[in-house]
């Protein structure tokens, strides 16, 4: 599974790229309004620049025109540019048109594997059904990707299942188990994944150990 990371921080984005385990980014306007500062074409053509993994752009108007015009312009930044349009009728629309010009789409805020089932006829590359914010509302979120990774297989369909609103590493783990082909995930969650108590743990007493032999062996050179 390809793990992508949830952010417009380009600090957190470096930062995976040098551990050697990010495949790609996604965006959205909440996360690029926590981090603000720079234009957002400028960020995404800094993200690009670090991984060339897909990233994605969510466009933001609801209305047709808007999201073509949003999104062939999100396609002009960079090659591996993936314009983020949400559910609705337009949005099929949007993603069926965008497609139609060779530009690559994720569907987003998909809850449903319906939903999914009908991005992915219309061209979407990719599918982010929304885990964590079905588990709010006591739906199993795991469930819709285990039937859209599923229907893919059965019916050799070439778009993606990417596991969105990821809240802690566990979800990780159950997308991955579920058949996702992607995880995007916020930095916070990758930095859990990276740790464990008996980890940390086994580090130090390695350190401790270490330093205490070399400790003993300078006192008897020393004696």
């Amino acid at each position: 599974m390809k793990i992508f990371l949830d952010t417009a921080d380009i600090n957190e984005i470096r930062v995976a790229a040098r551990w050697g385990v990010l495949d790609g980014v996604t965006t959205n306007p909440t996360l690029y309004a926590k981090v603000g500062g720079a234009p957002y074409d400028d960020v995404l053509r800094e993200i690009c620049g670090i991984t060339s993994g897909p990233v994605s752009a969510e466009v933001i108007a609801d209305d047709l025109e808007g999201m073509l015009r949003e999104g062939r312009h999100f396609a002009t930044l960079a090659p591996n540019i993936v314009v983020k349009v949400p559910m609705s009728e337009t949005g099929l629309e949007a993603i069926s048109r965008l497609a139609d010009e060779g530009i690559r789409t994720n569907c987003t805020l998909v809850f449903s594997a319906n939903q999914g089932l009908l991005a992915a006829k219309a061209g979407a590359s990719l599918i982010s059904p929304f885990v964590g914010r079905l588990d709010d509302i006591n739906q199993d979120g795991m469930i819709v990707i285990r039937e859209l990774a599923e229907m893919f297989a059965i019916h050799d369909i070439e778009a993606q299942v990417l596991a969105a609103s990821i809240r802690h590493p566990q979800h990780v783990t159950q997308a991955a188990l579920a058949g996702a082909h992607i995880a995007t995930i916020p930095f916070k969650v990758l930095q859990q994944m990276v740790h464990h108590p008996l980890t940390d743990r086994g580090i130090a007493q390695f350190k401790a150990d270490w330093e205490k032999v070399q400790g003993e062996l300078a006192a008897r050179r020393g004696s």
